[in-house]
């Protein structure tokens, strides 16, 4: 039995801007698209802006770009998702949460 319901999620992106020379608008879209092509049908996507981490790792990297996006999807995505950004090296972090 496959579940095809489409369910609402909030994806957060944490952003590793460190080496990328281009506006960030750009690196929204491109997250944008990748994530219409897994399947998301996205209905928001917001930038947060530059957010100081919390918890520090690196003292020369100390805080970088935060976006959401609001989508709905089959249940199978957010793992996809995981997945599909493991090895980019734009993105530090994703959380994907049921909205």
């Amino acid at each position: 039995m496959t579940d095809t319901q489409q369910r609402q999620y909030r994806a957060t992106f944490i952003l590793d801007t460190r080496n990328y020379e281009q506006p960030i608008e750009n690196l929204v879209s491109a997250l944008s698209s990748a994530l219409g092509e897994l399947g998301a049908k996205i209905e928001d996507s917001r930038n947060l802006g530059r957010q100081e981490f919390i918890r520090v790792t690196d003292k020369h990297h100390t805080g970088d770009v935060y976006v959401q996006f609001d989508f709905s999807a089959p249940a199978t995505l957010p793992g996809q998702v995981q997945e599909r950004f493991r090895l980019d090296k734009t993105v530090k972090r994703v959380l994907v949460a049921s909205a």
